[in-house]
């Protein structure tokens, strides 16, 4: 079967896009970033986007059977917004079906919301809603937070946690989150590109926590003592800028920071995921934190596919100029749940 994967060489994709070779699918990648290394040689040819010439986006997709779909942007930016995301994708879900394309399998986020004033909640609620009006088959897999050697989240609170004096939680740190090994979102990726069901697919992995407790299982795993304090968030939140603009990143913005505390990264659903997050971190303790992520960034270019990665999957702006890849302002990288990715 050929399947197209968006951002198949940012984080996310590139997991899925490697279940997907494995099990002897071809694979083709819609992307922005043409010139970033491809880490699968001649196995995945990449195509722009061309979303402002949606009849070359359809050749593009001219003999693929299922689009994996991470495209999106990790938060409002001068050169990106959600809005713009939520329409090149309309564009995407179009050409899909104007291409024949039989199954589309679309990357969202926990508690999609059509009357949130989180523009991205509302984004991601807006596109699920054109995905199920569209006439193709779909499945809609819903990931809170990813965790994974590349992942964003995870090693910078091990970062921070070996790097400062103290940790500082928003408020009380109580709200919940429930993150999910990134293969296993890539196997469910793939295996529903094979399905045929319409479905809505909670993707979440077999271990939740309080956010202060995250906190806490990180530090205990590294064998750290640091005290882990509540902060008020508008507080936290502008530490967090002193800490961007000494790495010269963005940390997380006050939409993250709803969105987190809002309780919009946990669901009661039974998990997807199988991989523990306590029995990853334990074997990854030794390098976990070492080097603030590369993919911590300002916003990155949807060509690689965002989600959430605090979620607030990261990364760097992007223009839907085709392979023009924007100048890093001390960014980490690309890609967000979609992230996002």
């Amino acid at each position: 079967m050929r399947v197209a994967v968006t951002g198949a060489f940012g984080y996310s994709g590139r997991y899925i896009t490697r279940r997907l070779l494995d099990a002897g699918h071809e694979v083709i990648t819609l992307t922005n970033s043409g010139r970033r290394p491809n880490p699968f040689g001649e196995r995945v040819r990449a195509v722009p986007f061309h979303f402002d010439q949606p009849d070359r986006l359809r050749e593009s997709l001219t003999g693929v059977q299922a689009l994996v779909n991470t495209y999106w942007v990790r938060f409002n930016h001068r050169l990106f917004t959600h809005a713009q995301a939520v329409a090149n994708t309309r564009i995407l879900f179009a050409a899909a079906k104007a291409a024949g394309v039989r199954r589309i399998v679309h990357v969202s986020i926990t508690h999609p919301d059509i009357a949130s004033d989180l523009s991205y909640f509302r984004g991601k609620a807006e596109l699920e809603l054109a995905l199920r009006e569209l006439g193709v088959s779909y499945c809609i897999l819903r990931p809170a937070v990813l965790f994974g050697k590349e992942d964003v989240l995870i090693n910078n609170i091990a970062w921070s946690l070996r790097h400062l004096p103290a940790f500082g939680v928003f408020g009380s740190g109580d709200y919940r989150l429930q993150p999910i090994y990134v293969d296993d979102l890539a196997a469910a990726a793939a295996r529903e590109a094979e399905s045929s069901e319409n479905q809505v697919i909670e993707a979440i992995g077999p271990e939740a926590f309080s956010y202060r407790e995250l906190i806490t299982r990180v530090r205990s795993t590294l064998g750290l003592k640091r005290p882990i304090i509540s902060v008020p968030p508008g507080l936290d939140y502008w530490g967090c800028r002193l800490v961007g603009l000494w790495v010269g990143d963005v940390i997380i913005t006050r939409d993250e920071i709803r969105g987190l505390m809002e309780g919009r990264l946990q669901v009661d659903a039974p998990p997807l995921g199988t991989t523990r997050l306590t029995d990853w971190m334990a074997l990854h303790k030794n390098t976990l934190g070492l080097a603030l992520h590369e993919r911590t960034g300002a916003p990155r270019g949807p060509g690689d596919g965002i989600r959430f990665e605090l979620i607030c999957r990261a990364g760097r702006g992007a223009e839907q100029q085709p392979w023009r890849e924007l100048p890093r302002r001390g960014s980490a990288s690309w890609e967000y749940p979609g992230a996002k990715g």
